[in-house]
């Protein structure tokens, strides 16, 4: 029997009205940052909000927008 693999340390969340639309994980903490660049691009419209944590320690790395 195999464990499942940890889905990787760096999480993206994307809402959009609050509500949970799309998550990502990625094990390096720059391939995290270049997909919340991406992401912005792609769903960063009114209403939405990005999220990159550090799953380890729990902290908060960048959102957009920046005050919610």
């Amino acid at each position: 029997m195999t464990s499942n693999p940890s889905p990787g340390r760096y999480h993206l969340l994307l809402t959009v009205g609050g509500r949970p639309v799309q998550h990502g994980w990625w094990d390096a903490e720059a391939t995290a940052r270049r997909k919340f660049k991406r992401w912005i691009g792609d769903w960063g419209r009114p209403g939405a909000r990005i999220v990159l944590t550090d799953d380890e320690t729990g902290e908060t790395l960048t959102a957009w927008p920046e005050e919610a």
